[in-house]
């Protein structure tokens, strides 16, 4: 379970932090916005720096941002544990999937809805874990869509057959609802931002109630 931080209260977000890993997180997810590649504009370094001080979880950093080869080392030395970059962004992938291993993280690759799975197929071999947008990347608090469902499916198949360590993770729309679709689908990471902090109840309950549809679907 990746609680998204772009869902918590900046004004305390030290101790949001720490109610999620208090609460049973695996991750911290911050997605990272820029205003040109979404339209949107979030955060940037220096939070993921305050979020490292704030535990001891590994930082999920997903740049949702154009040239994210002039940000690579500063999140990197920020704080990040795994970096996930956009196929969508650049003509020169592997190259950039380079850059971010070289800078001493995880290599993550995120694919938009309706980009081919086949560009996940030839980046698999360099990929720690592979981020499948099932939202349209920009704003949280959207709905899953339903579609995705197939394409976690096709993913899970690929990663198993080419790199049984990469992780899927999946990013949008996920609650109490999808969660159990979404790992019966193939999902391993679950990134929730509204159904952790945005819901009624404890940030610890939310978490349990998401793991708990999230088992059950799994089996």
């Amino acid at each position: 379970m990746a609680p998204s931080i772009l869902a918590a209260d900046f004004g305390r977000l030290a101790e949001a932090i720490g109610e999620a890993e208090a609460g049973g997180a695996d991750l911290i997810h911050v997605d990272v916005m820029d205003g040109h590649f979404v339209p949107n504009i979030t955060m940037g370094p220096v939070v993921v720096a305050a979020a490292r001080r704030a535990t001891g979880l590994p930082l999920d950093v997903h740049l949702m941002i154009a040239q994210p080869e002039r940000f690579v080392a500063a999140f990197a030395e920020a704080g990040a544990d795994i970096v996930s970059v956009h196929a969508e962004v650049t003509p020169h992938l592997h190259r950039l999937l380079q850059q971010v291993r070289e800078a001493g993280v995880r290599v993550g690759l995120a694919l938009n809805p309706l980009t081919p799975l086949d560009v996940a197929e030839g980046a698999l071999p360099y990929l720690d874990q592979l981020l499948l947008m099932t939202v349209n990347p920009g704003f949280g608090g959207q709905a899953f869509i339903p579609a995705s469902l197939d394409r976690i499916r096709a993913a899970r198949t690929l990663r198993d057959r080419l790199n049984p360590s990469c992780a899927i993770e999946v990013d949008g729309g996920i609650g109490q609802d999808t969660a159990g679709d979404a790992c019966a689908a193939g999902a391993e990471v679950l990134v929730a931002g509204s159904a952790v902090f945005g819901e009624g109840g404890s940030v610890a309950g939310n978490i349990r109630a998401l793991r708990t549809a999230a088992e059950r679907g799994a089996g």
